[in-house]
């Protein structure tokens, strides 16, 4: 139990400056939250975002961080093939995390990392907490009371597109406006699979359940982003069995978006659910506002628990609200439905669709939630 949790965030990159650091520095947080400390190994990105959004001390190397920051927890918010050093240093050195997505690369990494917060009795988070949406919870509903029929398939996934190249923090004149987006298209972490089509898998999984075995086809189809050289699959097609001939088709592709995106579409003998759409018309679930059916934004989609005020006008709404999962449990004893072993299932995906790719053989998956 702890009064106000003091948090260190790792990397002011996008994600901070356009989400993390924004909502954590609002005065609503006051007695719950303080932002102790930043870092970002660019010089002078890490004293320029604590300047702006009042942290109290900034380093340019994360080991001085866990050091010297005076910190209960940490929000990794780095480049995702540095997650799990970053993660492990950090239980090692005491401190409960937030993993911003994906939590590592693969499913032993994750593994040891819950057996050693385990063994510290420390908390993780794992990014991103879809089922804390509503709505998703009413589509799990909706489904198991057969208001679709029989489910048939499902379909869900995401594209890179030129998102990452068109953010408001690239091609500007300072450290906070000029980051750098190559990592997304390297490896190891970067790739559409880990770094948006981990949305639709978690909301997936979270409505029918663990998977069973997948199989795909996988490679680069955008061979160079400007200057940056590709070298992480940004086409990637994969084919889940959640078992009894219960199927998914999952898309992390270099453009085009699938029917269903982050949150599935969901297709049944007598009907389908598509976003927040049953057989086309508006469903029901708890605060939902008929006249604000935007998929993104302020909306029915930005409905969670701890996005109230002034934070349903920040950007990164979900990973502001899995931060504070963070920091109720840490405070109030109050576990989280945004469980690293969920966080595992979804890389075990990823990791074993990789895998079917490289080997042509369909791989079973081996961890549950």
């Amino acid at each position: 139990m702890a009064d106000t949790v003091r948090i260190g965030v790792v990397g002011a990159g996008s994600i901070s400056v356009r989400g993390i650091l924004p909502h954590l520095g609002l005065p609503d947080l006051a007695g719950r939250v303080t932002l102790a400390a930043v870092c970002d190994p660019v010089a002078g990105r890490a004293e320029a975002a604590a300047q702006k959004f009042g942290v109290e001390r900034a380093f340019t190397e994360y080991e001085d961080l866990l050091a010297r920051g005076d910190v209960d927890a940490v929000t990794i918010a780095s480049p995702i093939g540095l997650h799990y050093e970053q993660g492990k240093l950090a239980l090692q050195a005491g401190k409960h995390v937030h993993f911003n997505k994906t939590m590592t690369i693969t499913v032993a990494e994750a593994t040891e990392l819950i057996e050693l917060a385990a063994a510290n009795d420390l908390r993780i988070v794992a990014s991103p907490g879809e089922m804390l949406r509503p709505h998703h919870v009413r589509t799990r509903e909706l489904i198991a009371d057969g208001a679709i029929g029989t489910l048939s398939w499902v379909s869900c996934g995401a594209a890179f597109g030129t998102y990452h190249e068109n953010e408001s923090v690239r091609g500007g004149s300072d450290v906070l406006s000029n980051i750098d987006p190559s990592w997304y298209f390297r490896k190891p972490g970067g790739g559409p699979m880990y770094d948006m089509t981990v949305y639709a898998l978690h909301t997936v999984t979270g409505i029918l359940g663990p998977a069973k075995r997948v199989t795909a086809m996988s490679g680069v189809r955008i061979p160079m982003r400007g200057n940056v050289e590709t070298d992480a699959d940004d086409n990637t097609i994969v084919l889940i069995d959640f078992g009894d001939n219960l199927y998914c088709v999952a898309t992390g592709t270099a453009a085009g978006p699938i029917r269903g995106g982050f949150g599935g579409a969901y297709y049944g003998t007598e009907g389908t659910i598509d976003g927040l759409l049953l057989n086309g018309e508006p469903f029901d679930f708890p605060d939902r506002n008929p006249s604000e059916l935007a998929p993104r934004g302020p909306g029915n989609q930005a409905l969670l628990p701890h996005v109230t005020g002034a934070h349903r006008d920040i950007e990164e709404q979900h990973v502001y609200e899995d931060v504070m999962q963070l920091v109720d449990w840490v405070r109030e004893g109050k576990p989280s439905i945004v469980t690293a072993e969920h966080a595992r299932h979804v890389i075990d995906i990823i990791e074993s669709a990789y895998q079917a790719s490289a080997t042509g053989q369909t791989q079973d998956l081996t961890t549950t939630f």
